[in-house]
């Protein structure tokens, strides 16, 4: 081989390694975004016309949404985007005064409402397509500790705007620093899902010191907590998910039964001690999906002091308007009172909605519509929730 056949070769050889290169740096700079936009998206719809009187009450409205998966996403929540459905410029335009955000550590390959194995993940991958630090590639702890540090990272960069709230000091704080002229907006960090314990019940001490305030036991597939709506064995509480429950409530955090077997939802309806929230979803009397709530289930959450959050997808109202999404509501109201109906979007978690965070007044508009007073506007749109965060968050 000449010389001069040896460079060519290595200047050929370097020419496919910078190709590569910038290959795989397109790939991470826009596949994540990319992603996203085929699985968060917004129905081309025709919203109703918001009132003036609709728009001067929703201003004044205390609004919390229970659930949005915005964490699992690679982008800030403070800076506005033209994907998913929540940034903090949309909820401070829709007047989002708490926004629960949850981690979703694992989600099985062909999800589905009917029955999956634990045996795959799509978050894995996710998580190394979005270059998240190495230590969440492969554990789920990990995966929504580093989630919880988003939510954190991103309020201490917003100047005051967006704040991590753990306790009810944090909360009662928010509302007064609102009432008195100050846009800023809270985020409570909820996790979707106890599989992200690995089986130490210490984690439940970690994750509450990384600000876990709200807990759901299942995600999509059964875990070694309990059973999932949409698992395969759909089994109750473990021993494991009932000591997961009194550390939990000892602690301060809302447990939530969105994606709970049924056998788990009765088996934690026995031992629980607060108020439970049903964080997002909605009734099967209105649309008759089987991750969704019966009536008795809709008395029992009530009977503890819950709240229902009925979502705005097509597995949760069946229908994308919100005529739909209100008639969830009312059935609700007409099973267990105005009291225990509230907000809960699923906001970018891999759903199809026709309105993002910047648009709920919509809601607000058709509740006016159908008669409500303002006090259970009110109540709808985020005091039932709030009540239950104050009677089970940490006093400070």
């Amino acid at each position: 081989m000449t010389r001069t056949t040896s460079r060519n070769l290595k200047s050929i050889g370097l020419w496919i390694c910078g190709i590569l290169v910038l290959s795989l740096s397109a790939f991470f700079v826009f596949a994540p975004g990319i992603v996203e936009n085929t699985r968060n998206k917004i129905a081309v719809k025709d919203l109703p016309e918001i009132s003036g009187e609709a728009a001067k009450l929703h201003s004044k409205l205390q609004i919390a949404d229970m659930h949005a998966d915005t964490l699992m996403w690679n982008r800030s929540l403070l800076k506005s985007s033209s994907r998913g459905h929540v940034d903090l410029p949309r909820l401070e335009k829709g007047n989002v005064a708490l926004q629960v955000f949850s981690s979703v550590s694992k989600s099985p390959v062909g999800q589905n409402y009917d029955s999956n194995s634990a045996g795959s993940d799509n978050i894995t991958l996710l998580a190394i397509a979005q270059l998240q630090p190495p230590r969440t590639w492969f554990s789920l702890l990990e995966r929504s500790r580093y989630h919880a540090w988003k939510l954190r990272d991103d309020a201490a960069k917003s100047n005051g705007t967006l704040r991590a709230i753990t306790n009810v000091a944090e909360l009662e704080q928010l509302f007064k620093d609102r009432a008195s002229g100050r846009q800023v907006t809270g985020g409570l960090f909820s996790v979707e899902g106890l599989q992200n314990l690995e089986g130490n019940i210490e984690n439940v001490d970690v994750l509450f010191n990384d600000g876990m305030r709200m807990a759901g036991f299942t995600h999509f597939f059964d875990n070694d907590v309990a059973g999932s709506k949409h698992g395969v064995e759909k089994a109750g509480l473990t021993e494991f998910g009932e000591a997961a429950i009194r550390r939990m409530e000892a602690l301060g955090v809302v447990l939530d039964l969105a994606h709970s077997s049924d056998e788990t939802f009765n088996d934690a309806m026995k031992i629980v001690t607060k108020p439970v929230v049903f964080s997002h979803g909605g009734v099967k009397a209105t649309c008759a999906v089987n991750r969704n709530l019966s009536d008795e289930q809709i008395r029992a959450v009530a009977g503890t002091g819950g709240v229902v959050g009925i979502g705005y997808w097509d597995a949760a109202i069946c229908t994308l308007d919100v005529d739909s999404v209100v008639d969830a509501m009312e059935h609700v109201i007409k099973v267990a009172g105005i009291e225990h109906v509230g907000l809960g979007s699923d906001f970018d978690g891999a759903t199809t909605v026709s309105w993002d965070a910047s648009q709920l007044a919509v809601i607000t508009q058709e509740l006016m519509n159908r008669g409500y007073s303002d006090t259970d506007i009110g109540a709808i749109m985020g005091g039932n929730t709030l009540r239950v965060l104050r009677e089970v968050l940490p006093a400070n």
